[in-house]
């Protein structure tokens, strides 16, 4: 069926269509309608469909071609969207990369990636300083810096159109690199009928042409491409924010009257915390979100006090293969856990041999749904590794944390199967210890991990950020703690520490705890 006349309404109820191809059917319905926000500067869909043909033709002068990709390394910025949007519309995939990395591991990921244009701003160009030479990549610099060539001057002139191209459903949308903390990172490969799928769904999250998104999480992370693309695909307004903090995001919130939000945990956790945060009219808020990292139930239930609109808990992976959603609005007896699987979508819980658990008990979470990864680029075995297979065939992805399903059908996460501590025989979850920290009045923030023992294997540590002017007695906590938890949960030491070490959306870098322990102990030695 022929979509070239169909309007966006009905171009949403197709089976397959590419987010481009909504960008440019609202700006032909709504072309003053603004599209994308971020400072002081505005795009409407028809401007942002424009440059989006620009970048296209750009692209395809230079003979990047369907099936080609490029990378971004840069802030969240209005350039930066529509260079995602129109390497998209020229089939190309999108590398975005995470200027968190380290400059060595850029240039893998550019290199792994195959990228033929790599761009940048002022922000990141010094990370590619000292492995230019190595890289094959063109570099553009979309702020116009003179880090590579100038943004502007590279685009083909105003009003030119793209070679128009068909883009299969299976053709690689992005690549996303995991984050490489424990490792060389893996570049997830989405398709445009993953990212299809997301779109459609996020109907049931109210996204509509009245949508205004407010992101304040990096374009590079799939936390927010989950928000990005179904505001831009269903005609709504995204507000971008390059740099997060809780007043200037509430600030923001007020003045777009934003409705739609998807944060990290230790984002609302400031937001929140924020004395004037009842000062700030936030009204216009129909649905919250958040996904990425552990979400407190306490926490949980204080948005739901103070923040109008609804709330939801997503969880999942960037892989697919299982999204679990706790509308906590609607089940606020249920907010210690991750809500229940989305629709469409099957779960199972395996044991270490790979064999489903009996109900009740704790098992990795594994999961199959509509939108799952193609594989990870270039790495058959590390894809071959993430995969399940149930008796039937079914392929299923592993999550690598550790759940239980309760006699409701609602998840309780344990933690990552890779964090989990075994003292003496016993499995011990940091979550659960966590939770007990938290309790304390002194605690702002904690972290455990575990450490290796001659006597136990491996045993309990805990790293806590004090409350301001809390007392900072480490053995009287730990005495507290202790006495609170059973014998094979007790703590063998507890560290203060100004923060937790987090990536830039919102995750505790437990690698990192462990190597600054053990670092510790080897100079105290």
């Amino acid at each position: 069926m022929s979509t070239v006349n169909l309007s966006s309404q009905q171009l949403l109820e197709q089976r397959f269509v590419t987010v481009p191809q909504m960008v440019h059917a609202h700006a032909s319905e709504r072309p003053k309608h603004i599209a994308l926000i971020h400072n002081d500067k505005r795009l409407t869909f028809a401007e942002l469909d424009a440059l989006v043909d620009r970048i296209a033709a750009s692209l395809q002068r230079d003979a990047v071609c369907v099936g080609d990709s490029i990378a971004v390394c840069a802030s969240s910025s209005i350039e930066y969207g529509a260079v995602y949007l129109g390497a998209l519309r020229a089939g190309v995939a999108v590398a975005p990369l995470a200027p968190s990395s380290t400059p060595e591991g850029l240039a893998t990921m550019v290199t792994d990636s195959g990228a033929k244009l790599l761009f940048v701003d002022a922000s990141t160009a010094n990370l590619f300083a000292n492995t230019r030479a190595q890289l094959k990549a063109r570099i553009i610099a979309l702020d116009d810096a003179s880090a590579g060539d100038v943004f502007t001057k590279w685009l083909t002139p105003v009003g030119t159109k793209p070679r128009a191209i068909d883009i299969a459903p299976e053709l690689p949308f992005n690549i996303i690199y995991s984050s490489g903390t424990t490792g060389t990172p893996k570049g997830i490969v989405q398709s445009h009928a993953m990212r299809w799928i997301h779109v459609q769904r996020a109907a049931i999250n109210l996204y509509d042409s009245s949508t205004v998104t407010l992101l304040a999480t990096p374009l590079y992370s799939n936390t927010t491409l989950v928000s990005f693309f179904p505001t831009v695909a269903r005609g709504g307004t995204v507000v971008l924010m390059a740099k997060f903090d809780a007043a200037g995001y509430l600030a923001l919130a007020q003045k777009n009257r934003v409705t739609h939000t998807m944060l990290v945990p230790v984002q609302y956790q400031r937001i929140m915390a924020l004395p004037t945060f009842g000062t700030f009219d936030l009204s216009a808020f129909k649905m919250k979100q958040c996904t990425s990292a552990p979400f407190a139930a306490a926490l949980k239930a204080d948005i739901l006090a103070r923040w109008p609109g609804g709330l939801v808990d997503v969880y999942g992976m960037t892989e697919g293969g299982g999204t679990f959603s706790l509308r906590a609005h609607e089940f606020p007896d249920k907010l210690h856990t991750v809500g229940k699987p989305a629709p469409g979508h099957d779960i199972r819980l395996i044991d270490a041999d790979g064999k489903e658990v009996a109900p009740g008990e704790i098992g990795e979470v594994v999961g199959h749904s509509p939108a799952m990864m193609n594989g990870y680029h270039n790495q058959p075995k590390k894809t071959a590794e993430a995969e399940w297979f149930d008796s039937t065939g079914k392929r299923f992805f592993r999550t690598g944390d550790v759940g239980r399903f309760d006699a409701e059908g609602f998840l309780t996460l344990m933690d990552r199967k890779k964090d989990m501590i075994i003292s003496g025989g016993f499995n011990i979850y940091p979550s659960d210890l966590e939770a007990v920290l938290s309790e304390h009045p002194s605690v702002a923030d904690v972290a455990v991990v575990g450490v290796p023992s001659e006597k136990w294997g491996e045993t309990p540590v805990a790293f806590v950020v004090l409350k301001p002017r809390a007392p900072s007695a480490a053995a009287a906590m730990t005495e507290w703690f202790n006495a609170k938890v059973g014998k094979t949960q007790r703590l063998s030491a507890l560290r203060f520490v100004d923060q937790l070490p987090r990536s830039a959306i919102g995750k505790v870098l437990k690698r990192e705890l462990r190597d600054e322990f053990a670092k510790g102990l080897a100079d105290s030695g």
